[in-house]
């Protein structure tokens, strides 16, 4: 291993589907990446697992891949990296034995809806009112709260553990820093702790009263921690030496933080295995009458060094399945063998013929929050073929994106001037034109739309002076393309009108 002059920030990216480690030099471009898939568990209907020990190790695994390679190929000096960022998938919960680091179960993926009964427990109980009013969420099994409560119910003895301080709850985040420091640390960001249904957005703290409509010991929790801010050390054993980890952050605010939104009424739709669009609405939470999140975006400091921070807040809405659908058009349905191929098999139809997709298959996110609702392929006749339902899929994550935008623009009282995208499928050049044709406004695509990694980068250069401030992030932000719609006003009338007839013949399904 030879010493690199150069510094650069690591930043480890956990994401629904695998584990990324990317390094970013000064510039914000990113200059080495490594990536592992591993697998999801779907052990039950509207189930989905993770095995959060592969979790661990798959982001070691691309971790130490960037070192051993490195940048010249001669292998990267741990000494070269001056901080590690962490961003992750967020609601997923992990259930853990402290003294052993050993999980007591499957991680519950955000995306399982196991805990949907429950839900719909508390909302005849007149619960809705108390929940929103004091984290900003709406009552839905998306959030870690009743994943946490299933655990504890399920898993023999696990409540008295929990009582005893015996184990630890946490969000993949919280779960990275323990293994990343040797179990030194049990910590989570306001973002992260933010999603969870047990955080009370008003005293940026653990909420007593929910802890106790959930039923979950205090001891189980975290500590709570800026987003950006050196709050610990690697084990050395890791990597060569101790790395300071200087910024924890859930994906969806590391990607708008990523994309520059630092004032508010910007905006950002991250295309991943969801699609997930944040407003910067400022130092203020905005409650939302549309059906949307207030959450918090970021805390960072107020300068390099400063103990004392301030804290920026979003709206966001959440839709379960972007680049998702997607993979079940390769995976499920084998109409395409990689993901990239939808677009040529989607483009070769002019149109879906009045073919609808509406990918609800783990029910429906904002703004309707229907845990019941199903996946509907509605309009088909002899002449569907496999390029119409292609075609198909990718108009119904765009006119999901519409509804989200509609409903924010409400809530928020701002009519955005563009869409800033990033994420995996916003590089479907076809997507990106339905996307701005459906909405009316220009969508904009960066050059670096890893996004998600690049907040947490910028996050942990902020604490280690490796950036100076939020301007010199900004001025690093360039477009790579943007799309104007060219769809007329009538036409995107007629086929929002068509895509809410299908919209409303999937939801509700699972309870009939």
């Amino acid at each position: 291993m030879v010493t690199i002059t150069m510094k650069y920030i690591l930043a480890l990216d956990q994401g629904t589907t695998s584990s990324r480690a990317v390094l970013f030099g000064e510039s914000g471009l990113p200059v080495m990446t490594a990536q592992r898939e591993f697998p999801q568990i779907f052990s039950h209907p509207g189930w989905v697992e993770h095995d959060a020990q592969e979790i661990w190790n798959s982001q070691l695994a691309v971790a130490r891949e960037l070192f051993k390679s490195g940048v010249d190929g001669l292998g990267l000096a741990p000494e070269a990296v001056t901080a590690i960022g962490i961003t992750n998938q967020r609601e997923t919960t992990v259930l853990w034995d402290r003294s052993t680091g050993t999980p007591l179960a499957n991680a519950i993926v955000w995306q399982d809806r196991r805990t949907a009964d429950r839900c719909a427990a508390l909302h005849k109980e007149g619960r809705d009112a108390l929940i929103q009013s004091r984290t900003g969420l709406v009552l839905d099994a998306y959030f870690s709260g009743t994943k946490l409560q299933w655990l504890l119910d399920t898993i023999p003895g696990a409540r008295t553990r929990a009582q005893r301080g015996e184990l630890a709850f946490g969000t993949i985040d919280s779960w990275l820093v323990w293994n990343l420091t040797g179990g030194r640390l049990h910590v989570t960001d306001a973002s992260n702790a933010s999603r969870t249904l047990l955080f009370n957005l008003h005293t940026m703290d653990w909420d007593d009263t929910l802890l106790s409509l959930f039923d979950i010991p205090r001891a189980l929790l975290p500590r709570i921690v800026p987003t950006s801010g050196v709050l610990g050390q690697t084990d050395p054993a890791l990597f060569g030496r101790a790395i300071p980890i200087a910024s924890i952050v859930g994906d969806q605010q590391g990607a708008t933080f990523g994309q520059a939104c630092f004032s508010p009424g910007m905006a950002k739709t991250t295309y991943g295995t969801g699609c997930f669009m944040l407003m910067n609405t400022g130092q203020m939470p905005v409650p939302s009458h549309n059906r949307l999140l207030t959450t918090v975006g970021w805390q960072i400091p107020e300068a390099t060094n400063s103990t004392a921070t301030h804290t920026t807040y979003c709206l966001e809405a959440s839709v379960f399945m972007g680049g998702a659908t997607i993979q079940w058009l390769r995976d499920g349905l084998n109409i395409i063998r990689t993901a990239p191929e939808v677009e040529a098999l989607a483009a070769s139809v002019p149109d879906v013929d009045d073919t609808y997709l509406v990918p609800a298959f783990t029910g429906l996110g904002a703004p309707e929050w229907d845990s019941q609702a199903r996946g509907a392929l509605i309009g088909m006749t002899r002449g569907t073929t496999r390029a119409h339902i292609a075609r198909a899929a990718l108009e119904g994550i765009a006119l999901q994106v519409v509804d989200v935008f509609n409903a924010m623009a409400k809530d928020s009282g701002i009519s955005l001037a563009e869409l800033r995208v990033d994420g995996g499928a916003s590089q479907n050049n076809l997507l990106m034109q339905m996307q701005a044709d459906f909405l009316g406004i220009p969508v904009v695509r960066p050059h670096v739309t890893e996004t998600t990694a690049l907040g947490a980068a910028y996050l942990a250069g902020l604490a280690t002076g490796f950036w100076s401030d939020t301007r010199a992030i900004a001025a690093h932000w360039s477009v790579q393309q943007r799309f104007e719609p060219n769809m007329s006003a009538e036409n995107r009338a007629a086929k929002l009108a068509r895509w809410h007839q299908a919209l409303s013949r999937a939801k509700g399904w699972a309870r009939d």
